[in-house]
């Protein structure tokens, strides 16, 4: 499938989506948006893909916030779709089955830093920096911003940050868990991998198992959902291969059935 504003590739296992408006520092516009959830149920479909990693194009931003332009004369009830249609992909970045890891390039400000907090991991340039400015604007976040903020960093600094429109930089960011490793900017694309395949060598049903329960680690049914997904385990030819990969002394060989 062909994109006016993304670049895929597929390659051992990976698929690299790549948000390409460098001109306008990879800021989000309804087209974009769409089409990065449209690349994202290619990448649930196709057998061929293990992880996904998402990347900005250029060495300046991530997704550097929505593109104002678009939305500067919208009324109540088209802020309200905007932001239901955001919620809706980015939602389905978080639900994936699949990992989407978040290769930080340079800025994520506003729906770029919510973007970067829809997918499951983040690794950040040490360049990189993370805001939610958009009191500045007269306006909130709407693509989840408020909410994965929270969750992601605790209510007190996701409250500070949220009023202040303060950036904060990427080792600030790793302080406090809001990404999961800093490298240098030539390196940021092989952690990625690295981390992938690591992901990779694991059982694929169980790691979508896990995607689910932490997903809804946050909500009264977390508990009752690691339950069931452990349960579910137990029929999969994985559990069988692992375990008997491990009785045996030998590396297992998962096919994701």
């Amino acid at each position: 499938m062909s994109y006016q504003n993304l670049l895929t590739a597929v390659e051992d296992g990976i698929m690299t989506i790549t948000i390409n408006r460098p001109d306008k520092l990879n800021a989000l516009n309804r087209q974009t948006i769409q089409e990065i959830g449209a690349a994202m149920k290619s990448a649930e479909s196709d057998q061929s893909v293990q992880v996904v990693v998402l990347t900005g194009s250029g060495t300046k931003a991530f997704v550097a916030g929505a593109d104002i332009s678009e939305f500067s004369h919208y009324g109540e009830a088209e802020g309200k779709d905007l932001a239901q249609k955001g919620h809706d992909v980015f939602n389905s970045i978080e639900q994936l089955s699949k990992p989407v890891i978040a290769a930080i390039n340079g800025f994520a400000l506003g729906g770029g830093c919510e973007l970067a907090m829809a997918c499951h991991l983040r690794v950040a340039s040490d360049n990189a920096k993370f805001g939610q400015p958009e009191v500045k604007l007269g306006l909130i976040p709407g693509y989840g911003g408020t909410q994965r903020l929270v969750h992601l960093i605790g209510k007190t600094k996701a409250t500070e940050l949220l009023m202040t429109a303060d950036m904060i930089g990427a080792n600030d960011a790793l302080s406090l868990g809001l990404v999961n490793y800093v490298v240098l900017p030539d390196q940021l694309m092989e952690k990625c991998r690295e981390l992938a395949g690591k992901i990779m060598k694991q059982a694929p049903l169980a790691i979508a198992s896990v995607i689910r329960c932490v997903n809804d680690a946050a909500t009264p049914n977390g508990f009752a959902t690691e339950v069931d997904e452990f349960g579910k385990c137990f029929v999969t030819s994985d559990f069988k291969e692992g375990a008997g990969a491990f009785l045996e002394k030998r590396a297992p060989d998962f096919k994701g059935r």
